[in-house]
């Protein structure tokens, strides 16, 4: 590192500390102003807060890496995000905002029961702590050491810390905007080393050519093992709702927004931003699957970063790998704590006054970040395989998650009885699947019928359980008493402009939404085997 990147690192912390210190300045003494930013965030941060809590640093070596080893499909979970998204603006948000929630199980307690709400902060928060806090700080560690040569310790526990900050300080607020600013240094850097990369192979022409055309395509076999088209159509959506539409992370960003029409144009927004990582980190993958063929290909991105780039440069794509980190430990710790306070520090202290609410956020929020120095020991010993594991059984509790949902605003008899059996026996399949995993993974599990249960495709299993989900739902919630009238308040939503801070835009939302939706249909007929024919 030259003193000039060093300096262009610096320059990148300073910024952070300085919106930080801005949105400490800001009111913060209730719930509202200090866990939604006193619900005043425009469109465009909104949407840039979506995207950048979205990308982090196992994003830039992850989607890098697959695209050195298999090319462009892994981008299909980018570009569905933008149809997700969209479902989110215009089915989730209306909902969410008019009810006035600030946490997704508090909307579940509304709909549902406690319990339901319940068991969706436990998840969450175990969930938050010790897979999505873990794997952010660990690969971002990893990055850091890579690039800089910091200590891994040194390097995670200096992530941690000053995230932690500047999240205790500002609250959302400070997230939000930082994760503004953020997103577009992530963006630069990756558009920076994608155009040197490409530039380096011989252009686009040698870029596409040079390789198989089955690199270039994102629709693949219904066999294959990875990514096979009926798991993406039909699998992929389930997991996207579950992400993009009720995990507290995400959604908080819109309950920030300042109205309907805000929040809408930001998911669009982010829609539009989704696109981006196909092309910034996807295909920077590629080429430096031409440029460094004999490189493994998670280490792929950290070699581009230090073989092609100038200086200066470098420290700009660091900061954006910095950027990408700290935006998404941000939006975890931030999170968290509103988790933490809202769903059980508030009904366990029924008359704490605003002010404590938010000092016990604070607090939360600062355990949080020393749990997260506390198992970094556990990281180290802990392989990188089982990491794998533990983010995959999101992927296996999360469609009953995604159904109880979705039946919670599309259909009115869904009640308090089916929605708790629908999580409790999707747990339960989604565990044992978990389980099984393992058990033949490691050989100690040889029986035919187990095997071929742990290795059906976990998007084709998602898909599974998601319809068993929906039955469940259905038959036990039709054998059981209707919910009763408060519970159906949610429904009572009228249409038209209602909740649009200015005329007409809604209908601008609508056609940027269409706008979105015609991009995607587009790419995925350019990267099809249409025009990339298998060889």
């Amino acid at each position: 590192m030259s003193i000039i990147d060093t300096v262009v690192i610096l320059l990148y912390f300073v910024i952070v500390a300085m919106i930080s210190i801005w949105s400490s300045k800001k009111k913060q003494d209730d719930t509202r102003s200090y866990f939604l930013a006193n619900r005043e965030a425009p469109w465009f941060a909104v949407g840039a807060a979506l995207f950048a809590s979205n990308i982090s640093g196992e994003h830039f070596v992850g989607l890098a890496g697959s695209g050195a080893a298999s090319g462009v499909a892994v981008g299909q979970f980018e570009w569905l995000a933008c149809f997700i998204l969209l479902i989110m603006g215009w089915l989730f948000v209306p909902f969410y905002l008019r009810t006035g929630v600030f946490t997704m199980p508090e909307f579940l307690e509304k709909r549902y029961t406690r319990g339901c709400g319940n068991y969706l902060s436990i998840v969450s928060l175990l969930a938050y702590i010790f897979t999505k806090i873990s794997v952010c700080v660990y690969a971002g560690s990893i990055v850091l050491n890579a690039l800089l040569g910091i200590d891994i310790w040194v390097g995670a526990i200096l992530l941690i810390v000053a995230t932690g900050i500047y999240t205790i300080i500002g609250g959302l607020r400070a997230v939000i905007y930082t994760e503004l600013f953020q997103a577009f240094i992530l963006i630069g850097g990756a558009i920076i080393l994608t155009a040197i990369s490409i530039f380096k192979v011989g252009g686009f022409h040698s870029f596409f050519h040079t390789l198989p055309p089955s690199f270039f395509s994102v629709w693949k076999p219904m066999n294959h093992p990875d990514f096979p088209w009926t798991g993406i159509l039909f699998g992929a959506p389930i997991l996207g709702v579950w992400y993009w539409c009720t995990d507290q992370m995400i959604v908080q960003r819109t309950l920030a927004a300042k109205d309907i029409g805000h929040a809408q144009r930001g998911t669009i927004f982010a829609g539009f931003l989704k696109i981006l990582p196909v092309f910034i980190l996807v295909m920077p993958g590629i080429a430096g699957r031409m440029l460094f063929p004999d490189t493994k290909p998670d280490e792929i991105y950290a070699k581009m970063v230090n073989t092609l780039l100038p200086t200066g440069v470098k420290g700009i794509v660091v900061a954006a790998l910095l950027a990408a980190i700290m935006s998404s430990l941000a939006s975890v710790f931030n999170s968290s704590s509103t988790l933490a306070v809202v769903d059980f520090y508030k009904h366990y202290r029924k008359g704490a006054s605003e002010k404590e609410l938010v000092v016990a956020g604070k607090i939360a929020t600062a355990m949080l970040v020393i749990i997260g120095i506390l198992w970094l020991p556990f990281i180290g010993i802990i392989s990188n395989q089982l990491f794998v594991y533990l983010q995959s059984v999101q992927a296996y509790i999360s469609p009953p998650i995604a159904a109880v949902f979705l039946a919670g605003i599309l259909w009115k008899r869904a009640n308090g009885k089916g929605a708790i059996t629908t999580l409790m026996v999707g747990f339960l399949l989604g565990a044992s699947r978990f389980i099984l995993e393992l058990l033949v993974k490691s050989g100690r599990l040889t029986s035919k019928l187990f095997v071929y249960y742990a290795n059906i495709n976990f998007l084709h299993f998602a898909a599974i359980l998601f319809l068993i989900s929906i039955v469940v739902l259905v038959i036990i919630s039709a054998l059981t008493e209707k919910p009763s009238p408060e519970k159906l308040e949610i429904f009572e939503i009228k249409g038209g402009e209602e909740g649009y801070a200015f005329a007409g835009s809604r209908k601008t939302n609508i056609a940027l939404s269409i706008l979105l939706a015609a991009v995607v249909l587009a790419l995925w007929i350019i990267f099809s085997p249409l025009n990339f024919k298998q060889i």
